[in-house]
């Protein structure tokens, strides 16, 4: 098969993925438990992209929970996105190498 099939086949996935919504839901959607569920799908998405990345991406999951948990406490004390991601950097700088010490 030719990759401009494949091409083309990903090409159709993703655009009836995007428009099936918008044919399907013509009205304003009155269920407050769906409205709250559709709001919160992005997050939760995300996060369990996230997630893994996080604890995955050193080369020790010790310093990515360390720079998950830096990140955290930091963000909720409301400190801005370059401070939290700077801090969580330099966190697992630091514990890579105390790890690599040891």
């Amino acid at each position: 098969m030719s990759i401009y099939a494949y091409i083309a086949a990903m090409a159709l996935t993703t655009y009836l993925i995007r428009v099936l919504p918008l044919t399907v839901f013509r009205k304003p959607i009155k269920s407050r438990f769906v409205r709250s569920f559709l709001h919160y799908v992005p997050y939760a998405c995300l996060t369990a992209m996230t997630f893994p990345a996080i604890l995955y991406s050193t080369e020790s999951v010790i310093s990515g929970l360390g720079a998950l948990i830096v990140a955290v406490v930091l963000a909720f004390f409301g400190k801005s996105l370059l401070t939290v991601s700077l801090a969580s950097c330099v966190t697992v700088f630091l514990l890579e190498r105390i790890i690599s010490l040891i």
